[in-house]
């Protein structure tokens, strides 16, 4: 019954062009990469300064490991720590101009692991609707009433800031989202955010992971481009995007880090990372922050033109719709020699499956512009109007089902709901 229920599952991912499968890649270069013996041009990569492949950034990964081996052997807390992590998380606060940071193996550790440990059952979390997969499921294992705000809707933030603090007068009020979508290539309303953030007393966590190395001065981010970072609770961002790496961190005040280090499980209960991913991310760090990293920047801006001038980040999407669609259009461009991923539910709602490109400042502008010809040249899919996010399972992509006093998702796997009380609508 277990593997009938297993099998049954992949079939029904497959009815609906939904099932992943791993691919075993192996990339030559920054730009290009080669599946099943085919070279193809790479623009599924968050790799956006061209760093992972950097020679001071390898040779540093190389040192490390020749010093402290290839693994850390212990959690943070045990003997896990070494040079290499603590001189990153220094580097870490003075690059996000914080009093400390604090590092975890993966970005999705970090977010988890701080909204686990800063909410509880007694608070409110109201996160983006579009915020990342591990912001909803660090909402959802803190325990604390969450709900979500219309896409950079700050008109619909103010009223559930309002319902919050009606509904729940004692409780600590978190607000969620991201300075850059990462399936959008967008940007938060920061400025308006933060000021809705300090007028209800609430507490913003901000997830920085496609805007660090990206936007600010020296990279720093959206935050810091405005002039907001000293306004804002918490930092998140990773360093496996433009900083070539692999981990995540948390930044903010020290008594926030020492919190977090005693109080986040995703922390406390895992090996920590290797040093050489830190020794890594601690040279891509100073490149990224130094006149390279600026020229690096203008180079991904005058590439980014070429798509979309309008838009500020290293991602643009073309909405597709139909997630058979958008598999059909990545396999074209796969015979074209270009890898351009299909995204498709629960990675974005349901009826938005799109193609995803990714840039990298070390692409070149040839091909981008040959690229960029192909995809002009794709027919249009009519928008359906199945777009409704009300509708859709944020988590899953799955229709979602109003019952009494709740909406549940139809999903039998998922488990995504949220529970209110009716005599508040």
């Amino acid at each position: 019954m277990f593997e009938k229920f297993l099998q049954q599952s992949l079939d029904d991912l497959e009815n609906r062009s939904l099932r992943r499968r791993l691919r075993v890649s192996s990339a030559t270069t920054g730009t290009s990469v080669t599946i099943a013996g085919q070279t193809l041009h790479n623009f599924a990569s968050n790799d956006y300064l061209g760093l992972a492949s950097h020679h001071d950034v390898v040779e540093a990964a190389v040192r490390a490991t020749r010093d402290h081996g290839a693994g850390a052997g212990a959690s943070r807390l045990i003997t896990g720590t070494q040079s290499p992590h603590a001189q990153l998380e220094e580097k870490l606060a003075m690059f996000k101009r914080t009093e400390a940071a604090l590092l975890f193996g993966s970005g999705t550790a970090a977010s988890v692991g701080a909204l686990q440990a800063l909410a509880g059952k007694d608070d409110v979390i109201l996160l983006d609707r579009l915020s990342h997969a591990c912001l909803v499921d660090g909402a959802r294992l803190s325990g604390a009433v969450y709900r979500a705000f219309a896409h950079n809707n700050t008109a619909e933030l103010r009223h559930h800031l309002r319902w919050a603090r009606e509904k729940y007068p004692q409780a600590r009020i978190f607000i969620v989202t991201e300075s850059v979508f990462s399936m959008d290539g967008d940007i938060a309303p920061l400025r308006d955010i933060v000021d809705l953030k300090e007028e209800f007393g609430a507490v913003l966590m901000l997830d920085e992971a496609h805007a660090v190395g990206v936007l600010g001065h020296g990279g720093r981010g959206l935050a810091d481009q405005l002039g907001l970072s000293n306004r804002i609770e918490v930092h998140m961002g990773t360093l496996g995007k433009a900083l070539g790496s692999s981990g995540g961190y948390i930044a903010g005040t020290r008594t926030l880090v020492d919190f977090l280090a005693n109080r986040a499980r995703s922390f406390i209960f895992s090996t920590a990372p290797p040093a050489s991913t830190a020794a890594a991310a601690s040279a891509a760090l100073e490149i990224c922050s130094g006149e390279d990293g600026d020229r690096r920047r203008a180079r991904l801006r005058q590439l980014a033109s070429i798509l979309d001038p309008s838009m500020p980040a290293a991602i643009h999407p073309v909405i597709v719709g139909d997630a058979d669609e958008a598999l059909r259009r990545a396999e074209a461009l796969r015979r074209l020699g270009f890898f351009v991923p299909a995204i498709r539910p629960p990675t974005v709602p349901k009826g938005t499956s799109r193609l995803r490109v990714s840039l990298s400042a070390v692409h070149d502008d040839a091909v981008l512009n040959s690229l960029a010809q192909i995809l002009r040249g794709m027919q249009p899919v009519a928008d359906s109007g199945t777009r409704d996010p009300d509708t859709v399972c944020p988590v899953c992509g799955a229709a979602l089902v109003s019952e009494k006093c709740k909406v549940v998702c139809r999903s039998a796997t998922c488990g995504y709901r949220i529970v209110f009380n009716c005599s508040e609508f």
